[in-house]
């Protein structure tokens, strides 16, 4: 039997509740996944979770498995995009105790305040100065807080390559800012 066969196969076991197959696949993939959710770095969930997660989504959606399709796409595409919920997730957590304790300083001093403006100012203008491909990457990923997968899909960039550019927007605008005294 070819792959695309075996494949086709597959999917309709787990099509049809069949709970060896999904055993077997599970145990097939659960350390290939796990390794997927170790390259990021999640604060409240573990790549345990992702994998788990990824199973139980697989096992409700198992009637919408295409056939022709690769089953370990299929499982990867529902992994994937889990993690990229979750990093959202994170990010607008995090992103709004951020705002509070930001809000919570500006109402304590507003000298606070015209310290944080000016350097606002300083580092839109060092952003300004960066070359055109490194500052719409960089501007995606720390102001607009996208991923490395959602601007390498935005971009045509590789991630090697989208993680170079932030690496050395940082590196600039970081040495600039310690020119400057505010």
């Amino acid at each position: 039997m070819d792959t695309m066969e075996t494949n086709k196969l597959r999917i309709r076991l787990l099509r049809y509740g069949d709970e060896d197959s999904f055993k077997q696949l599970y145990l097939e993939y659960y350390s290939k996944l796990q390794g997927i959710g170790k390259r990021f770095n999640f604060k409240f969930l573990t790549p345990e979770d992702f994998v788990q997660e990824t199973f139980i989504k697989l096992y409700k959606s198992k009637e919408q498995l295409k056939e022709d399709v690769l089953l370990d796409k299929q499982i990867y595409v529902i992994c994937r995009n889990i993690i990229l919920n979750h990093l959202k997730k994170e990010k607008r957590s995090i992103s709004l105790v951020g705002e509070d304790l930001i809000g919570m300083e500006h109402q304590e001093n507003d000298q606070d305040s015209e310290l944080m403006d000016k350097k606002k100012k300083e580092l839109s203008r060092l952003i300004k100065q960066l070359p055109e491909k490194r500052k719409e990457v960089f501007t995606l990923h720390k102001i607009e807080q996208y991923t490395y997968e959602e601007i390498a899909e935005i971009t045509q960039l590789s991630k090697k390559t989208i993680a170079n550019h932030i690496y050395l927007a940082n590196k600039f605008i970081l040495e600039n800012l310690k020119k400057i005294t505010l």
